[in-house]
């Protein structure tokens, strides 16, 4: 059973305001989209959350990103996949 998900605007309206902010700042940040994608996936493979991983997966795929990439993110030290730039923004 899944637990259930908190409303962040409206439990912890300033925290979400802080997000929004910076999902606002990288929109606008001069970053690939598809580095940020990949960045906030293996973000949600840390935390181990589901529900982002399922969101972000989906993000990441309209996005340009391949299966094979998302399937070895957790080793991306070692895969030849991912260019320094990404593996910068990894670390």
């Amino acid at each position: 059973m899944e637990p259930a998900r908190t409303n962040l605007p409206k439990t912890e309206p300033e925290a979400y305001r802080a997000l929004r902010d910076v999902e606002t700042y990288l929109a606008g940040c001069g970053l690939e989209h598809a580095l940020i994608e990949l960045v906030k996936f293996r973000a949600s493979q840390i935390n181990g959350c589901a529900f982002c991983l399922d969101m972000r997966s989906k993000d990441a795929r309209r996005g340009g990103e391949t299966e094979q990439r998302l399937y070895l993110l957790p080793a991306w030290r070692e895969s030849p996949l991912y260019t320094d730039r990404e593996r910068a923004a990894l670390a």
